[in-house]
């Protein structure tokens, strides 16, 4: 493994970030469109859900394991001893309404790392967990904050609507997209208008997309597969077409006897020149900088998804990249335009639904761990 460690890496500093002055501005345009998703969503259910990634298919307990003897420049903040943490990972779908799982849609993993110490992100003081919020792309889905936003904004006026249609332009998407892949090209809005290729979800890799940093230096983080039962899993067609929650359905029948093993890996910042921090679509050479293993996640034979699971990850926890350590604090603009949408979006579900979102202290399901929970008081700091 130090071999693979690149000969120059870049330390992070606290200039390292390109800030704009018009952030505040956006940060604010973002957040209020997103809220446009949950206030529709919410008007039609009475229940309110996140303004992305609001279907969940799997919510499950896990363990993750740090490695040992981990060169130094790996041995970085929360993976700087090794140790064995609870954690809770939601798998979601990205769209903002709860949609057939035929309307294929990039997937997601929040990763919530339970107990861990160390000095807080602002507006995380009340919290003792580390998340990581990732997706199954390795760059971002627009090249700015500007474009996101405008492309958020087409999104939010899909919402709730015609969902018939969605279904048809998703099956059109799939097929462009699967054209473009056979001749070398990803197209990511592809995937995020309904292009994804139904797959089973257990056999994708998740990427923060965008950088953090990683205790001195920087990085991106991503979980692949391990176990073979995983990896057999990987680009495996799955039928959808008579079944609402397919994907659910899939995880939970995994979860009945298989248990699943991930890698969490690391790939380090060489330098802000060749690997960018305020692109979001850079690609960072993996040639030059490897994804190199760290920890080990594992979930063992569990109940993946039910009612009561729901109501205590869906509705009852939040998953940020703010909610951490600040050797772990998120980079780059759409990083830091993320702070205020997520803490509005919890704030939402917590004032409307009956679970309140409160940061767990441990596990509440999974290893028999009890249920322990905190007030997240940041979650209501916006009406």
């Amino acid at each position: 493994m130090t071999r693979q460690i690149p000969d120059r890496l870049q330390r992070y500093y606290t200039g390292v970030e390109d800030v704009q002055p018009d952030e505040p501005q956006l940060a604010q345009a973002l957040t209020e469109t997103m809220l446009s998703i949950s206030y529709k969503t919410y008007a039609d259910s009475a229940h309110a859900t996140r303004s992305v990634h609001a279907k969940s298919h799997g919510l499950l307990g896990a363990e993750i394991e740090i490695h040992d003897n981990l060169p130094a420049e790996l041995s970085q903040g929360l993976f700087a001893r090794p140790a064995t943490y609870d954690a809770v990972i939601r798998l979601s779908t990205t769209p903002g309404d709860i949609l057939h799982d035929s309307v294929s849609a990039p997937r997601g993993m929040a990763l919530k790392i339970l107990d861990v110490e160390g000095e807080r992100l602002p507006g995380s003081e009340t919290s003792t967990s580390q998340d990581f919020v990732m997706v199954n792309g390795k760059v971002f889905n627009s090249p700015s904050a500007k474009a996101f936003l405008t492309n958020l904004t087409l999104l939010a006026a899909t919402t709730d609507r015609a969902e018939g249609l969605k279904k048809i332009l998703s099956k059109v998407l799939r097929g462009a997209e699967s054209a473009l892949e056979r001749v070398g090209k990803e197209v990511t809005p592809l995937k995020v208008m309904g292009g994804q290729p139904l797959t089973h979800m257990l056999g994708e890799s998740f990427f923060t997309q965008v950088p953090v940093r990683f205790g001195n230096y920087i990085a991106k983080l991503g979980v692949v597969p391990a176990s073979e039962n995983l990896k057999a899993l990987v680009d495996r067609t799955v039928e959808v077409a008579g079944d609402a929650n397919a994907h659910r359905h899939l995880i939970e029948e995994f979860f009945e006897t298989e248990t699943a093993v991930w890698q969490l890996k690391a790939q380090l910042c060489t330098d802000v020149g060749e690997m960018p921090i305020e692109d979001p679509m850079a690609l960072w050479d993996e040639d030059k900088s490897p994804y190199l293993t760290i920890a080990t996640i594992t979930a063992g034979p569990q109940t993946a998804w039910s009612e009561e699971r729901a109501e205590q990850v869906d509705d009852g926890m939040k998953f940020s990249p703010w909610n951490g350590i600040r050797p772990h604090q998120p980079l780059g603009q759409i990083m830091r335009l993320r702070q205020m949408a997520y803490e509005r979006s919890a704030a939402f579900r917590s004032e409307r639904n009956p679970t309140p979102v409160v940061e767990p202290r441990t596990c509440p399901f999974g290893h028999g761990a009890p249920s322990s929970v905190v007030e997240d008081t940041g979650a209501r700091v916006f009406p």
